[in-house]
């Protein structure tokens, strides 16, 4: 007589789906290699295709260096109206815009 060997079906488990808040920032500047934005204590870049990114540690060492020879750079920034792409790409409102 042959042993039977029984399997037990596989089960898959998909991994936890990540939603990122939308996040663009109402206004940047330049600092002097690329567009930088500040949404509560979160620093963006603009990215490829103009979309706003997380700024990782190289960039914020780098923004920060420059931050210190210019404090008042949020005084000075420019108002968002044209950079409004998330990092997925899609258009964000203004917030200003939203609560009309």
């Amino acid at each position: 007589m042959v042993p039977t060997v029984a399997f037990a079906p596989a089960v898959v488990v998909a991994p936890p789906v990540v939603v990122e808040p939308v996040m663009v920032p109402e206004a940047y500047t330049w600092d002097g290699v690329e567009y930088v934005g500040l949404v509560g204590d979160q620093y963006f870049y603009l990215g490829a295709g103009n979309v706003w990114l997380v700024a990782g540690p190289d960039r914020l060492e780098r923004f920060h260096g420059w931050e210190r020879g210019h404090p008042d750079w949020r005084n000075h920034a420019t108002r968002n109206d044209r950079f409004r792409k998330d990092a997925h790409g899609h258009a964000q409102p203004r917030r200003d815009e939203k609560q009309k």
